[in-house]
């Protein structure tokens, strides 16, 4: 339980280190504002960090924050290091985050099932009741019929 505390304490530590580093340290043009760093995740042993990124942008802008990523790994590596102040310096690994392409596609699913209501609200708006209002008897409704 202790290591997976310190485990989230590092990929917190990691996450703030990295997007500092990148809105203010690295001068690459690949890596501009439109890079967001959203998650990071450290394996149990410490060793390991995979850094989670979205890039705002088109399949090229993409394409060339990674390639800016991965040539600014060292630097990154050595900034978490000096913050980390740890006895090993876990490897960073840049992973492009899947969340804006699930929310559009959640987003697409939601579109969809509004306009298929409006179609049901739109067909239903002038239809009527296939027996009476309210088909349920009553008691006490038997013994006034008769």
């Amino acid at each position: 339980m202790a290591d997976n505390a310190r485990a989230k304490k590092l990929a917190d530590l990691i996450r703030e280190v990295v997007a500092e580093k990148l809105q203010r340290g690295i001068k690459d043009p690949r890596l501009g504002t439109h890079v967001t760093i959203t998650d990071t995740r450290v394996t149990g042993d410490l060793r390991e960090a995979t850094v989670f990124y979205t890039v705002y942008g088109d399949e090229e802008e993409r394409a060339s924050a990674a390639a800016g990523l991965e040539s600014a790994k060292g630097i990154l590596r050595s900034a978490v290091g000096r913050a980390a102040q740890t006895k090993f310096t876990p490897t960073l690994t840049f992973v492009a985050d899947a969340l804006p392409e699930n929310a559009k596609t959640i987003e697409n699913l939601l579109d969809k099932a509004r306009a298929i209501d409006a179609q049901v609200r739109e067909a239903s708006s002038g239809a009527a009741f296939a027996g009476e209002a309210d088909p349920y008897k009553k008691p006490g409704e038997d013994e006034a019929a008769e």
